[in-house]
């Protein structure tokens, strides 16, 4: 008897499907017919002997069998990968389509003017940007670059770098800290009496993430405070929160880079000084291949240079926050060099 044949592209085919959860996605992805698809994967099967996914109407679903040969059919996708990249790598230039999610926020506050040089350095690299706030699957959606906020969950298929750590307090407008000088612990923002109004980041469903706030104090004592303000407004934008606390509606718990030109230009002041927020990493993260293409790494690049004056105003922020009690009051951190270039035109609007 015979051993039969696979060819690597149906197995790469059948990996598509499986990432992308559809035949029609997958199709889409791969410029192929679906009815075309859908026969080389019954092809597959019938010559593997076993049904690699069940399907019904409304979803396909790995067999036993097929998750077994699915990281065989991964494999040879990251071969082709692979090979690709080394294609890219031997050109001159960056080129192709480079799909890149970010934060909305992070993309107009910081990354406005690297992006448009970058598109300027790279005239042979179509750039798609995905500026919602939802969580992309970059295998599934085939996005090659994505910035996230905070920890990262681990998962085999997906490389990282850490860009840059966020630091954080609170702020709100001049005015609004002067009518509120008695506050002077987080805690009373709490209570069915509170009259403070509080501006929070949330979510679009859901009980927004409580405030965690900290002090240290000179003999190194920490205390640490977590709850979630009475009276609030919730925004999905840090932009916009920082627009209505200097506004004068209430006090909000921003990076302190975000918040630094509206402090130089006197709009935001910083409100309980020495209590701060846990840091907050950036990432770049991309999909795991042993050869990165170079329209990635030339994006990386760009975002890692990009943000080297937050990496400065990091390092002020760490050494302030360490020592709460050296702090003065309201008083703004050192400025960088590109955050006074952000002063100029401070309130940007959110796209949604």
């Amino acid at each position: 008897m015979s051993t039969p044949t696979v060819d690597p592209s149906d197995l790469a085919l059948f990996a598509h499907v499986a990432d992308a959860g559809s035949f029609s996605k997958a199709a889409d992805r791969l410029n192929l017919p679906k009815s075309t698809v859908s026969r080389r994967l019954s092809a597959l099967e019938s010559l593997l002997g076993e049904r690699l996914m069940l399907r019904t109407t409304r979803r396909l679903t790995v067999t036993e069998f097929g998750a077994a040969v699915l990281e065989h059919a991964r494999q040879v996708v990251a071969e082709v990968d692979s090979t690709l990249a080394l294609a890219q790598h031997r050109q001159a230039e960056p080129s192709g389509v480079l799909r890149v999610s970010l934060p909305g926020d992070v993309a107009m506050l910081v990354l406005g003017n690297a992006i448009a040089d970058f598109a300027l350095r790279h005239p042979k690299v179509t750039l798609e940007l995905d500026l919602s706030p939802r969580k992309v699957d970059l295998m599934a959606e085939n996005v090659d670059l994505a910035v996230r906020m905070g920890e990262l969950s681990d998962d085999a298929h997906m490389g990282a770098r850490r860009l840059v750590t966020f630091h954080g307090a609170l702020y709100a407008s001049p005015a609004w800290a002067e009518a509120h000088a008695q506050l002077t612990h987080p805690s009373e923002l709490v209570g069915e009496r509170c009259a403070l109004h509080a501006l929070v980041l949330g979510a679009r469903a859901g009980e927004p993430p409580p405030w965690s706030l900290s002090w240290r104090d000179q003999n190194g004592g920490l205390e640490v405070w977590t709850g979630l303000p009475t009276r609030r407004t919730l925004a999905n934008s840090p932009a916009m929160l920082l627009q209505l606390a200097a506004a004068g509606l209430g006090v909000t718990a921003v990076a302190d880079f975000f918040a630094y030109p509206y402090l130089r230009n006197g709009t935001l002041v910083q409100v309980l000084p020495g209590w701060t927020l846990p840091p907050v990493p950036a990432w770049a993260v991309f999909p795991e291949r042993r050869l990165m293409p170079a329209k990635t790494r030339a994006f990386i690049d760009t975002l890692v240079n990009a943000l080297a004056p937050c990496r400065e105003h990091e390092a002020a922020a760490s050494l302030r926050h360490a020592l709460p009690a050296l702090r003065p009051v309201a008083e703004p951190l050192p400025p960088p060099a590109a955050a006074t270039a952000m002063a100029a035109a401070p309130q940007l609007e959110q796209t949604p």
